[in-house]
């Protein structure tokens, strides 16, 4: 995705394709798509050894980037694991980690981070509604009971809750919102598996009937919790490293596209001689070339903290989650029948790509955003 990586970060990568490569190649991956977790958590930890969930978090707290900039690095693997189209909690356990180490307290950071950094647990991020909608934590309220607060509501379209050791929640605390920890087993907490299109992740919605939890479990120090700029600098991280992960899934499969062009014969011809052919994969190429370049743009406005981030990132994903799926459809096209065979891993790509686009807001939802910044529509609802 980018063009100018440094020499650590040409190690870093090639370290990640040997490791995906022997670890789990999509041949693999295939095996787990039935796998109620959908990953083993030995290759969680081996993939934490190599630094993948490092890169966002302070040195001070046991993380690290290969670079320095800790998101650039994170986009370099989460582009690989879209091309490899790999199972696991990459993103929701980076933004976290990212979320613990800027706003959690003294305690948090002690108690979270150098076990995330090392793979021993799993956290992820439960951020929407019942429907899979932003709404800074409006759908799950916490109510002050005496010393502790209960939580009612539903978390919506959770990434491997499953599997997750504790879930980061959004909520409403005292009428702002807020994110609490919270055990995955602990008493009212229900996860109710769903049925996904990528077949390679586990999404769950989670329901919280009176889960008690005490003062020290809201993100941030006391008095100090961390709100919603908290939630919108995790969201622009969410995005930018699923806009990586798409942007590896269509290089990918139009590689594997252009590939297939040139073997298939008919009439005498590889069927990429054809003009037809030459002008769909020609615009496929230039459409492929913009969406590496839009996610690039997300991923330095975040790292620069530009005033601009929210507004470039939502610029990117409107872009991208429209483009990645035409590509797919077209790469489809040329495949004709073969393509549409369960044994053919194009549909792998195709899944990964459509779903990526509605995980963090749907291009419709990212476009009124962007109105909404310049005071052209209603808000950002989706």
């Amino acid at each position: 995705m980018q063009l100018d990586l440094t020499d650590d970060q040409v190690l870093f990568h090639e370290t990640t394709v040997r490791f995906i490569d022997t670890e789990l190649p999509l041949a693999a991956t295939r095996a787990l798509h039935d796998d109620p977790l959908g990953y083993g958590r030995g290759w969680l930890r081996q993939s934490a050894e190599i630094g993948w969930f490092a890169m966002l978090v302070a040195e001070t707290d046991s993380g690290g980037s290969v670079s320095g900039s800790g998101l650039l690095d994170a986009a370099i693997v989460a582009e690989e694991i879209g091309r490899h189209v790999q199972p696991g909690p990459f993103v929701a356990m980076n933004v976290v980690a990212a979320a613990i180490s800027a706003h959690g307290s003294p305690a948090q950071r002690a108690e979270y981070l150098p076990a995330i950094v090392a793979g021993e647990i799993v956290i992820t991020w439960a951020f929407a509604d019942a429907s899979g909608n932003w709404d800074e934590g409006a759908g799950l309220r916490a109510e002050r009971s005496g010393s502790v607060f209960v939580l009612h509501g539903t978390r919506g379209f959770v990434p491997d809750a499953v599997s997750a050791d504790w879930l980061l929640v959004t909520a409403i605390v005292d009428g702002e919102p807020a994110q609490v920890f919270v055990r995955a087993g602990a008493p009212g907490v229900n996860v109710r598996p769903l049925t996904t299109l990528d077949l390679s992740r586990r999404l769950t919605h989670v329901d919280f009937d009176g889960v008690t939890v005490t003062e020290d479990a809201i993100l941030g120090p006391a008095g100090a919790r961390a709100g919603a700029d908290a939630l919108e600098t995790q969201l622009q991280l969410a995005i930018v490293l699923t806009l990586a992960d798409t942007v590896g899934a269509i290089d990918a499969l139009f590689s594997m596209t252009v590939a297939y062009a040139k073997d298939r014969i008919a009439f005498g011809r590889p069927i990429g001689s054809f003009q037809a052919v030459k002008h769909i994969l020609a615009d496929q190429a230039l459409y492929v070339e913009s969406c590496k370049a839009a996610a690039v743009a997300a991923a330095t406005a975040v790292t620069n903290g530009d005033d601009t981030a929210r507004e470039v990132v939502s610029m990117a994903a409107a872009y991208i989650g429209d483009v990645a799926n035409d590509v797919a459809q077209e790469c489809l096209q040329v495949h004709g029948g073969i393509g549409y065979t369960w044994e053919h891993d194009l549909h792998l790509y195709l899944r990964r790509i459509r779903s990526n686009s509605a995980l963090y807001g749907e291009p419709t939802w990212h476009r009124e955003r962007v109105c909404a910044f310049h005071g052209l529509g209603e808000g950002a609802g989706r």
